[in-house]
């Protein structure tokens, strides 16, 4: 069972999200939304869109991706409650994405409670930059899903776990859509609604601010569009009259982009920064809720929504937590020990503990014994510096040798000590892989499906209201 789910983020403040003015949303952008409530919600008539977004990834990704979206449908909620408007939670599926090495792998934790990696497939470094709705899942997904049931455990979670990742994540599925799809069946019952941006539909909708976009220049030198080229999804860089892609050097007229924005619109995708300016245009947009680097690099998309005549919607920091499994919070009670102090590369912690069962007699003296090399050697270095100064660094180096001797004492009795705690290390390294797998944040890293194997889908219940408690809900 879980024990406990801890939130690590400072609480909402509402204050900082503007009132808006709700709208109707375009017929283009409701085709390119995936059928549920929230999407119902928005075809009915004006209102206000809570939105957050991620790029599609194997699984669902990591699960950050699933608190941005309970962060959105909790927030959205709120709002609607406290202000007496529809306001509707709104996933961002960035399929325009083409990072395959970020999109073709998750991670669980395995039968031996050790981190797993599942991977769909590599893609070669020579390959052509594809948007990952030009990935298809292909026959690799077949495999994938085998490699995930033989890394779950057996339990009466994990049948539905599989079920219901099958039917997203099929051969004849893009990843990009596949993600979609698992996330709609997943949250779409809690109100989210999914909008599959690289959908055609979208990309009509989009195209305008789209041209709009190509005689923008960022900082870099280049425009914050991209075009699908020759070689995949490609930066364009203005040159006179001229618009030409950063890798393969590809030429085109602004009458060329414009008739590929009529013909083949999903050619076309905004960089990070012009993407919020598109979103805010095409959804009656009050806030984005985004992870720590977007919150970095959000503000540099103001000179865009200024240049482009929109209206920018407030960037609120999601939720982020830990879930703490009931055997992780075991060990953390029994040692007295914190999440935190599982942040450090793995061993500094076995080593501190190692160091805290050393015989208090044994460490004392360890420790007054280097108090007595610095302060006799200070003493020695005084005499010499006034008798012959040229023999300094020699007793300096004197010095560091006998401290190094005291300190590789300590070391050793450490290490024996370690090995004596066997069970202790093994324990901490469970707790490690749940609590920050490879040495990074739970979120980061373990998808949804490596907890819901374990406790079912009562855990979206639970994750879903500490979010709400985060929010300042009950």
């Amino acid at each position: 069972m879980i024990a406990r789910i801890v939130t690590t983020v400072p609480p909402l403040d509402a204050r900082a999200i503007p009132a808006g003015k709700p709208r109707q949303v375009p017929a283009d952008v409701l085709a390119a939304m995936l059928p549920g409530p929230g999407r119902d919600r928005l075809a009915a008539g004006a209102a206000l869109v809570v939105t957050t977004g991620q790029q599609p990834g194997l699984f669902t990704g990591p699960l950050y991706t699933i608190h941005k979206a309970l962060s959105a449908v909790v927030v959205a909620h709120a709002l609607e409650k406290a202000r007496g408007v529809p306001v509707v939670p709104v996933f961002w599926v960035a399929g325009d994405d083409h990072d395959f090495s970020e999109a073709n792998h998750a991670w669980v934790v395995g039968r031996d409670s050790e981190p797993v990696r599942i991977v769909l497939r590599e893609r070669p470094h020579e390959a052509p930059q594809l948007p990952l709705f030009r990935e298809p899942c292909g026959p690799d997904a077949g495999a994938a899903l085998s490699a995930l049931s033989a890394a779950l455990p057996d339990s009466e979670f994990t049948p539905e776990v599989l079920r219901w990742l099958e039917q997203a994540y099929r051969p004849d599925a893009n990843l990009a859509d596949a993600a979609a799809h698992a996330l709609n069946a997943l949250l779409a019952n809690r109100g989210l609604a999914v909008f599959r941006a690289h959908d055609r539909a979208a990309k009509r909708a989009a195209s305008a601010w789209l041209l709009r976009g190509l005689n923008e220049t960022l900082d870099d030198g280049l425009s914050p569009v991209l075009l699908e080229g020759r070689l995949g999804r490609d930066r364009l860089k203005q040159e006179g009259e001229a618009f030409v892609t950063r890798r393969s050097g590809e030429r085109f007229t602004r009458t060329q982009l414009e008739q590929i924005a009529r013909d083949a619109p999903e050619r076309l995708s905004p960089n990070v920064l012009l993407r919020p300016v598109i979103e805010a245009a095409l959804f009656p947009t009050v806030a984005y809720l985004g992870g720590p680097g977007e919150m970095e690099y959000l503000p540099e998309s103001a000179p865009l929504f200024s240049r482009l005549g929109v209206t920018p919607q407030a960037p609120i920091r999601r939720w982020s937590g830990l879930i703490i499994e009931s055997r992780v919070e075991k060990v953390l009670q029994k040692h007295g020990l914190r999440p935190d102090d599982f942040s450090d590369p793995a061993g500094a912690l076995e080593a501190r503990l190692a160091s805290a069962d050393m015989p208090p007699e044994l460490a004392a003296a360890l420790e007054q014994l280097r108090d007595d090399v610095a302060s006799r050697f200070a003493r020695i270095s005084g005499e010499v510096q006034r008798l012959d100064p040229t023999l300094e660094r020699t007793v300096e180096s004197a010095r560091n040798a006998a401290l190094a001797g005291t300190n590789e004492i300590e070391k050793k009795l450490v290490a024996s000590l370690k090995r004596a705690q066997g069970t202790l290390a093994s324990q901490l390294a469970r707790v490690r892989a749940a609590l920050a797998p490879n040495g990074k944040p739970q979120e980061r890293v373990l998808t949804l499906a490596s907890f819901m194997a374990r406790y079912g889908t009562s855990l979206l219940g639970e994750l879903e209201a500490e979010v709400a408690r985060w929010a300042g809900g009950p």
